[in-house]
């Protein structure tokens, strides 16, 4: 069987990266600009570092700010008609996960109309057409939205979350400029930088890995570990190393997929409006436990990647021990919860069978029951 790798044909990384975006548009023949940002980034001016330099080019532009945290339907129906009023014929997505969702849905049903009903989307889809040109400007370091071919949508009156693959969504460029996440704060730095990791542990350990992914995933995780802490504390450092080492781990998972551990996330933050980040970053410990004996010597190389000294003398009990203790320190570090209060026994069922149904878990080294997902669910109580 083939592996196929799908990347970004062109990206831009580090300090004054964002610069480069004018150069682009130019280049590329755009004509005007349908700007996707969330209406938080548009507030506090985090949008405007791109806007400005458009209005600084004469760049004609309208913006798009309709954008929920977990991106709805009812989100990309308004974006659709948004951008068909615009006149544009490119998007430039700001933000993190939720701009780049919205834009990639935005962007493959305008090229491919037949799939109008959002809900068509789920999994993948046949589309035919490549999506209206997106240039990403992630400002966050976590989803990693700008170099996959996934992204992900809120069904509010199902009250769940689907997920779509489809290579016709990925942007043309990606601009991953640390000076676009550096207004981010703790939590929501910590919240995406554990979503990252969950990456590239879920990506490292999944059905499909292979040697190219897995080259990814390790150094992603060397990176992270490395890095987060500082991110957290806003050091200029440790956000550029988080902004490549997120981008690293998409190049991967995209190409190979994820497990349980997002499965049930996105069950979480489908029914109690958990932020994505954390709600993978509360059960990463969890999965991989449930993980650990279908995973040969991954969790090794995870706990050597992730700084655990005198592995190479461990039993492989004791690695994979130190490689899921890693992981919970880490977490504690940054501030993440351990419990979701949230969670009521009445909805254990409900919230496994969603888990079970979701794109990600497929992926997953090891078969789950309903009972056995439950049974991690009452763990997060």
């Amino acid at each position: 069987m083939a592996n196929r790798i799908s990347l970004n044909g062109t990206s831009y990384h580090g300090f004054g990266a964002i610069k480069e975006i004018v150069n682009e548009i130019h280049s590329r023949g755009f004509k005007k600009i349908f700007v996707a940002s969330d209406p938080d980034l548009v507030k506090f001016g985090v949008t405007a570092k791109v806007t400005s330099l458009l209005d600084e080019a004469k760049i004609p532009y309208d913006v798009y700010s309709d954008i929920k945290p977990n991106p709805t339907i009812q989100n990309v129906q308004h974006g659709v008609v948004a951008f068909k009023e615009s006149g544009a014929d490119a998007i430039v997505a700001i933000g993190g996960g939720s701009s780049m969702d919205t834009s990639k849905a935005i962007g493959i049903i305008i090229a491919n109309p037949e799939f109008e009903d959002v809900r068509s989307l789920e999994g993948v889809a046949p589309t035919k057409n490549p999506c209206v040109p997106i240039i990403a400007v992630p400002t966050t370091a976590g989803t990693a939205a700008e170099v996959t071919i996934n992204y992900v949508i809120t069904d509010v009156e199902k009250e769940r979350k689907f997920v779509c693959v489809d290579p016709h969504d990925m942007p043309i460029v990606a601009i991953v400029d640390p000076d676009m996440m550096s207004s981010m704060p703790k939590g929501l730095t910590a919240a995406t930088g554990m979503d990252a990791l969950t990456h590239a542990i879920e990506g490292y350990t999944t059905k499909a890995a292979w040697e190219m992914t897995d080259m990814f995933h390790i150094e992603a995780i060397r990176l992270i570990s490395e890095s987060l802490r500082d991110a957290v504390a806003n050091k200029p450092e440790g956000r550029e190393k988080m902004a490549l080492a997120q981008y690293i781990a998409g190049m991967g998972f995209s190409n190979v997929g994820l497990g349980i551990d997002h499965s049930m996330a996105h069950t979480l933050s489908a029914h109690y409006d958990t932020p994505h980040g954390v709600a993978c970053a509360m059960l990463l410990p969890i999965s991989m436990e449930f993980n650990r004996d279908y995973t040969g010597t991954k969790y090794r190389e995870i706990a050597k990647a992730m700084g655990v000294e005198g592995v190479g003398n461990m039993t492989q009990e004791e690695y994979r021990d130190a490689a899921i203790d890693a992981v919970k320190k880490l977490s504690k570090d940054v501030g993440i919860p351990e419990k979701n209060e949230r969670i009521r026994e009445e909805d254990l069922d409900r919230l496994a069978t969603d888990a079970l149904n979701d794109a990600c878990y497929p992926g997953n080294p090891r078969e789950a029951t309903k009972e056995q997902v439950i049974e991690m669910f009452r763990k997060l109580m």
